[in-house]
């Protein structure tokens, strides 16, 4: 395709339907490198500005990720998530046909500051256990799970391999504590220190936050999850119906 000099439609536009299609189509393919802005300039016999405009644009519809440093590239396609019933990461992993494994960061005992213990439903400071790991699909980073259990129960789980093992599984199946429900809150963030480093992103990315609190029977609180998942990485969809 070519640039039309004598259209309205204004170059740069015109250049980023040309580079979309070509994403679209396959021709660019997803984890491929953007042609460098001196050979579109060629190409398209267009000025510098419009290459950036353009290229601003598309990043701006996510169908390209800048890497400071490295280049522009083409976005993989993000996974969808339903948010349609209480599932753990690795079958929500399973159910896109993605290989789940984890990197634990670090677990132990602390403190419920005041937000843990309300999820809980315990006294502030009541001794529980923090376990913090990055969830990875088919190697990828995707979220980076902060859980916190009441304490009798987090000990018990924190003697298994957390890098194996799922902890919805544990709860329900080694530890006889099936999860009946849970209470989600979704909330766009930007990465800090911590999430950025785990995570492989720049600071400041954009970030799902869902906190989640899972319950057993009689609404009695067993775990609580502060989940960052990456913005550039997975979306949330869902089925409401009307009252």
């Amino acid at each position: 395709m070519r640039i039309d000099t004598t259209s309205s439609v204004p170059l740069y536009a015109q250049l980023e339907g040309i580079l979309a299609a070509d994403i679209e189509s396959g021709r660019l393919r997803p984890g491929t490198q953007l042609p460098p802005e001196d050979s579109l300039i060629a190409r398209f016999s267009v000025s510098r500005t419009t290459v950036r405009a353009a290229v601003q644009n598309l990043a701006r519809r996510g169908l390209i990720e800048i890497r400071r440093g490295r280049g522009t590239f083409v976005s993989r396609p993000k996974l969808t998530q339903e948010l349609s019933g209480l599932t753990g990461f690795v079958e929500d992993m399973q159910a896109l046909g993605k290989q789940a494994t984890a990197r634990l960061i670090d677990q132990g005992v602390v403190p419920a500051a005041e937000a843990v213990a309300r999820h809980l439903q315990l006294e502030k400071g009541t001794p529980v256990v923090r376990i913090r790991r990055v969830r990875l699909a088919d190697g990828t980073p995707i979220s980076l799970d902060e859980t916190y259990l009441p304490h009798d129960v987090g000990i018990k789980v924190m003697a298994n391999d957390l890098e194996v093992e799922p902890i919805f599984t544990l709860l329900e199946q080694k530890y006889d504590l099936p999860l009946i429900e849970a209470d989600y809150r979704l909330e766009a963030v930007a990465a800090n220190s911590d999430v950025a480093v785990a995570l492989l992103v720049p600071l400041g990315s954009p970030i799902f936050l869902i906190e989640r609190t899972s319950y057993c029977a009689d609404r009695a609180a067993v775990d609580y999850e502060r989940l960052y998942y990456r913005g550039d990485q997975i979306s949330f969809v869902t089925r409401l119906a009307r009252r």
